[in-house]
């Protein structure tokens, strides 16, 4: 298939690796040129506009900054005008209101709006082993298989749009709450003189436990944040729109309005392009 990728960064870069490894014909488009160069070179077509890339694609995937950078790329007058018998389908995170209105504009200008929600991070897209949260109608499923292929096995079919971007949310509000969580408890076992190791083992033996803490701890006992598959700005942008769809759904959303705070106190240490679990920084700081 012909496919325009927009959106080349951290995880649009190795998406676009994927599909070209599968043999399809891939156009990106990227806002800073530079970040396309790599795919160039590797046999990618490079479009001078996402209206370039819509037009002559089957298929258009988004992996963009959030809702305001999709609304500038998709629906300014020259990209709307070329989404007429296209189909979109939206992999970045944004909340499911925002999916909910996409959907609505696209669908208004003769287009087809789908989203495609990943756990995951640059590991598992290289590799082609997301997990695949799909949103849209059953046949816009069906008809996405051949795509979804590339980039793992299994695809989940969550429901009409909205409905993945809402699940997303809810596994990425695990990401920062267990990473705080466990920040929190590594920090008292540091500053009380606990043997670390022995903590560790408690907590694998019990029903507390959860993988991603053995994936973090070594960066927080090292203090290294650096080369991050999910940086802190990118949580943090998740954090708030969790926030904003738990209040609009009537829950209190407190907790996430405590770890924003941790992480903009991690970002104003200058470590916003580091990896999330530089939240220990704000949360157990060097003496």
């Amino acid at each position: 298939m012909n496919i325009a990728l927009l959106g080349t960064g951290l995880m649009g870069e190795p998406l676009a690796r994927r599909l070209l490894a599968e043999g399809h014909t891939v156009t990106v488009w990227n806002r800073s040129a530079d970040k396309t160069a790599a795919l160039a070179a590797e046999g990618a077509a490079v479009a001078a506009s996402p209206h370039e890339a819509i037009a002559g694609a089957d298929w258009t995937i988004t992996m963009l900054a959030n809702a305001d950078a999709l609304q500038e790329v998709l629906l300014n007058n020259d990209a709307r005008a070329a989404l007429a018998g296209k189909r979109v389908l939206n992999m970045a995170t944004i909340g499911p209101h925002e999916a909910r209105t996409l959907h609505g504009e696209v669908t208004a200008a003769g287009g087809e709006f789908m989203e495609c929600t990943v756990l995951g991070s640059v590991p598992e897209a290289s590799a082609g082993t997301l997990i695949l949260m799909f949103g849209g109608t059953s046949g816009q499923f069906e008809a996405a298989q051949p795509l979804l292929a590339a980039f793992g096995a299994n695809p989940l079919y969550i429901g009409e749009v909205g409905k993945a971007a809402t699940l997303k949310l809810a596994m990425n509000q695990l990401i920062a709450g267990l990473t705080s969580a466990f920040a929190l408890s590594l920090g008292l076992v540091q500053r009380e003189g606990l043997d670390v190791d022995q903590f560790m083992a408690v907590l694998r033996d019990s029903a507390l436990y959860a993988p991603t803490f053995d994936k973090k701890l070594k960066r927080m006992q090292q203090r290294h944040y650096a080369e991050p598959n999910f940086p802190v700005e990118h949580l943090l942008k998740d954090v708030h729109l969790m926030e904003d769809a738990a209040r609009k759904d009537g829950l209190d959303a407190s907790l996430m309005a405590t770890i924003a705070r941790l992480l903009e106190q991690a970002e104003d240490r200058g470590l916003a392009q580091e990896d999330y679990s530089a939240l220990f920084e704000a949360i157990a700081p060097h003496h």
